[in-house]
């Protein structure tokens, strides 16, 4: 169950090269809460303000006008971004330019030992952590041996080795083959399910979204839908308008819905179709109230 506000926009705008010819505002009048606990996923296009958004959230840019608030703090004090940036954890899109050290222990420990923890907590961090990502067994290896995959694990474990309240994940699963994107995904739905760990997932892979509780989709720097997964994804053509692919299951049951199949809204899961067919799920479960016959 989600809590009180964690991060807040309120009329957040971001203007890059304002007063030059070149300006371009990213951001418009963005207002926004991340709730703690809470997982929430912000999709749109290219160019729709999506990493642009995920630096505002822990203080690497601060908004051309509004504000935002972490834990009460504002980004734009000096003296508040190392807690606020302590507070909510950045995992980028290239694992490469997180990894600073020649093993994977040591990269993990690199945060801890910045902010002056005694040898014996950082050593309790840092297992902690590479357990948590699952690759304590590889903490001695240097992180280029690692598959894609792994490495984005190692980066996000030395996030949680500074034992942030948030997570912030700008496309960091966007260079990542199909099984290396599971594996970073998994870890963190996990993280959110077992510790109520806030995450804001900035994704174009509505797929990956549907995890979220709830999603916010930019368009040219504005918010313009925001709902639960179900509520949004299911509309393939409204979705094409944006840019956005709907879920491969979306698209499905769409198509099928075309055919004079009377399938029920919100299908964006396998789980979802498999229920609307009165199948199995992988708990054996049939939810009768959503089963149809084509």
């Amino acid at each position: 169950m989600t809590g009180e506000p964690l991060i807040v926009l309120r009329q957040a705008s971001v203007v890059y090269h304002p007063g030059q010819p070149d300006a371009v505002e990213a951001l418009r009048g963005i207002d926004l809460e991340v709730r703690r606990g809470e997982f929430l996923a912000v999709v749109g296009a290219n160019g729709s303000g999506k990493s642009t958004l995920a630096r505002l959230l822990n203080g690497l840019l601060v908004p051309t006008r509004g504000e935002v608030r972490v834990a009460g703090r504002s980004t734009a004090d000096p003296q508040a971004r190392w807690e606020i940036r302590r507070l909510v954890g950045m995992v980028f899109q290239n694992p490469d330019n997180q990894l600073v050290a020649p093993t994977v222990e040591e990269d993990v420990a690199f945060g801890p030992e910045n902010l002056g923890l005694p040898r014996q907590e950082i050593a309790r961090r840092v297992r902690t952590a590479l357990e948590t990502v699952g690759l304590w067994e590889r903490r001695a290896d240097p992180p280029h041996r690692l598959s894609g995959g792994q490495k984005q694990r190692v980066a996000l474990a030395g996030i949680l080795a500074m034992e942030p309240q948030c997570l912030v994940l700008d496309e960091a699963t966007a260079m990542l083959d199909p099984a290396g994107r599971a594996e970073v995904l998994e870890t963190v739905a996990r993280l959110h399910r077992e510790r109520a760990m806030t995450v804001v997932l900035i994704t174009h892979f509505l797929e990956e979204a549907v995890r979220a509780e709830r999603v916010v989709v930019l368009e040219r720097g504005r918010i313009v839908a925001s709902g639960r997964p179900r509520e949004l994804f299911d509309r393939p053509d409204w979705l094409e308008r944006l840019g956005l692919v709907a879920p491969p299951m979306g698209r499905l049951a769409e198509r099928l819905r075309r055919r004079g199949w009377n399938l029920p809204p919100g299908i964006v899961t396998v789980e979802d179709f498999l229920a609307a067919l009165g199948l199995p799920g992988p708990t054996g479960h049939v939810p009768r109230d959503r089963a149809v016959t084509p």
